[in-house]
């Protein structure tokens, strides 16, 4: 699949770039520091378009990539420690808090030309309601995904992880702001923001889910439905095709009352010691091509117009990928919230897990 794709787009992409950066090539133009989520970008394996070389041979800028786990690593690095990077990529909320305590600086689109090619609805997001401070990456949805030889009660939303009938066979999100966020949905409680008062009703909502979980995990979620050792989680929709593509029984929905809508974007740091190649490399990302490349290679949808044309026909074609307007008018975005709200979600569901 990575393969045919990858040869349409390594003569795309060799004639854009070389467009794009006419005289770059070959010249020394210093390194910058890239602090992404793992195996995040196209890196060549499989006959994928490594695109870090090929954002290197075309600019003559080095690139150092190092990854992180969380938002909250990203997070403590970028505020605690004097490490110095010059491309982040935080989510939605992060990128609000980031923001909000000055820890990121705002961009010259002026050197960003692809920023126009950026989808309306990813522009001027909830988060960067400016549009100022960064620069969509991705985008997804979170969802459900079943085994139809385990499951009965077909699931068409959210209760189906309350479903009695799959008690010891079901998985939860062990990452506190997911799972709340799908307690908070069977409450009623939009989750873009909330107060303690909304967490105290979520609690009681996975305090009731709790004794018919099998377990609370996150990347494990591949190795339990892909071997069909579970019979229901909760997982990011891209992820759940992926999983699709391993086991032949594994069916994905989109919850119909909605989901949370995440965007990664890119970001420079106040604290960047490159920010002519940082912008040199967001733009690059930007572009069509690349971003196709990236996408194909993650299965999460781009936030460029012009890249779903170039991925796969299959991940292009899926809604879990690439779900409709419609679908994802339902759907929310996580915000940044106060530290004590935040603090207390973290103490509660520490207190149901235990």
């Amino acid at each position: 699949m990575k393969k045919i794709l990858c040869i349409v787009l390594s003569a795309v992409i060799a004639m854009s770039c070389a467009v794009l950066f006419a005289g770059c090539g070959g010249e020394s133009a210093g390194e910058i520091n890239v602090f992404n989520w793992g195996e995040y970008f196209a890196d060549g394996s499989d006959g994928t378009v490594d695109v870090i070389a090929r954002f290197e041979e075309e600019t003559g800028i080095k690139v150092n990539v190092t990854t992180f786990e969380t938002n909250e690593e990203l997070y403590n690095l970028l505020s605690t420690s004097n490490s110095s990077y010059d491309v982040v990529f935080p989510s939605d909320y992060m990128v609000e808090k980031l923001i909000s305590e000055k820890l990121v600086q705002k961009l010259d689109y002026s050197k960003i030309p692809n920023y126009n090619k950026v989808i309306k609805r990813f522009r001027n997001m909830p988060y960067d309601p400016k549009g100022e401070y960064s620069v969509p990456y991705s985008w997804n949805v979170t969802g459900l995904v079943y085994n139809k030889t385990m499951v009965k009660n077909i699931p068409d939303d959210w209760d189906g992880l309350w479903d009695e009938s799959l008690k010891g066979q079901l998985l939860m999100f062990n990452n506190s702001r997911d799972a709340y966020a799908i307690a908070m949905q069977q409450c009623g409680i939009t989750p873009d923001t909330f107060t303690k008062a909304d967490i105290d009703k979520a609690t009681e909502k996975l305090k009731a889910q709790k004794p018919l979980l099998k377990k609370y995990v996150m990347d494990q979620t591949f190795i339990e439905m892909e071997n069909s050792q579970s019979a229901m989680a909760p997982y990011y929709a891209g992820d759940i095709y992926t999983m699709m593509t391993n086991n032949e029984d594994l069916v994905g929905v989109l919850p119909k009352s909605g989901s949370n809508l995440f965007v990664d974007s890119m970001c420079i740091p106040k604290s960047a010691q490159n920010v002519e190649g940082a912008l040199k490399f967001i733009n690059f990302m930007t572009d069509p091509e690349i971003s196709a490349a990236n996408m194909d290679y993650i299965t999460y949808a781009s936030p460029v117009e012009g890249a779903k044309e170039l991925i796969d026909e299959d991940v292009a074609g899926s809604e879990l990928v690439y779900p409709p307007d419609e679908y994802l008018d339902k759907c929310y975005t996580f915000r940044n919230v106060d530290e004590d709200v935040y603090s207390y979600m973290q103490e509660q569901f520490v207190k149901v897990m235990s």
